[in-house]
């Protein structure tokens, strides 16, 4: 095949260099922004697309797109690409549901040993040593093994925070899901009531299939214990932020962390900045070295694809 018959493939928002240099060897990479001059005209000739986050793959730009065939969601949400729009016009979407689970499992638990262990770091100078002893005698956390916590959505990150909970932390772990699974590890299906009211710790982990929007809110944060915490790596729609600075607030909620917003990034006026016992991350859940290269192979299923074969992760249609 030579150079000027290589399929064009458009990376709109890079990629790690590995990956991206193999995908330079199959086909004709163009490294460009939806924003960038140039875009649509190199669009209108692109066969594959590899985007991440914040690339809409939606009817308007799929309407100046006549020759494309794949679309690459390098990570596991598909909430900016149409995926029926694009079957219904041949195009195959793919992705990487597996590419940062263990990832985003880490970051779960550096969340909670941070906001159920304070750590009173001191690095610039020394405490003075009344304040050294009054911190040590005064300052005291929770255990994790006395805990429960509460899973909502148990797919591959949800699976992989309850593993860490029963079999690292021997932790009670409670689960609701769209269906009742299987699991390695000691876990309890319930219905949504009794996950809020039973845990200790909500961890969300839903993607933003039509009808999550919002789907923990004032009501589901009522249900939870004054002392819970609640923690969203998932997708900031899925959380109403205002009644949680609300609950948080009104110490009718002890603590939370996200890193996902709605929008992203969020407002100077996002209501739970400056809160005491709230974490905010921009978005730093998956971004390990190893799990931006293994989101960034999403290209072998896009070479797959244009070469005429079956992906090995085809998207699912919400």
């Amino acid at each position: 095949m030579t150079a000027a018959s290589k399929p064009l493939v458009l990376v709109t928002e890079g990629s790690d260099k590995a990956p991206l240099d193999w995908l330079k060897e199959q086909v004709t990479v163009r490294e460009i922004g939806v924003s960038d001059p140039g875009f649509d005209a190199a669009l209108a000739e692109a066969a594959g697309m590899v985007v991440r986050t914040y690339t809409k793959v939606n009817q308007s730009l799929l309407d100046k797109a006549p020759n494309l065939k794949v679309v690459g969601r390098g990570g596991v949400g598909l909430e900016n690409i149409d995926v029926p729009a694009c079957r219904s016009r041949g195009i195959e979407v793919v992705y990487t549901p597996d590419a940062n689970t263990l990832a985003v499992g880490d970051f779960v638990f550096g969340y909670l040993l941070q906001l159920l262990r304070p750590w009173n770091f001191f690095s610039q100078s020394v405490y003075e040593p009344k304040e050294f002893k009054r911190i040590r005698d005064t300052v005291r956390g929770r255990q994790l093994n006395e805990l429960t916590i509460g899973i909502l959505g148990l797919g591959r990150v949800g699976h992989r925070v309850g593993h860490i909970a029963a079999n690292g932390f021997g932790m009670r772990v409670l689960y609701n899901d769209l269906i009742q699974v299987k699991t390695p590890f000691p876990a309890a299906p319930v219905d949504k009531t009794t996950l809020y009211r039973e845990c200790d710790i909500l961890t969300i982990h839903i993607d933003m299939r039509p009808g999550n929007e919002n789907l923990v809110g004032a009501e589901q944060l009522a249900m939870l214990k004054p002392s819970a915490v609640v923690i969203n790596t998932s997708r900031g729609e899925v959380l109403d932020a205002n009644a949680l600075a609300t609950a948080i607030k009104s110490n009718k909620l002890f603590a939370a962390a996200l890193d996902v917003f709605s929008p992203e990034p969020p407002k100077a006026d996002f209501p739970l900045i400056g809160l005491p016992n709230v974490l905010l991350t921009p978005h730093l859940a998956a971004r390990t070295y190893t799990a931006i290269e293994n989101m960034s192979w999403v290209v072998r299923d896009v070479v797959d694809v244009l070469k005429g074969g079956k992906a090995k992760f085809p998207a699912p249609t919400l």
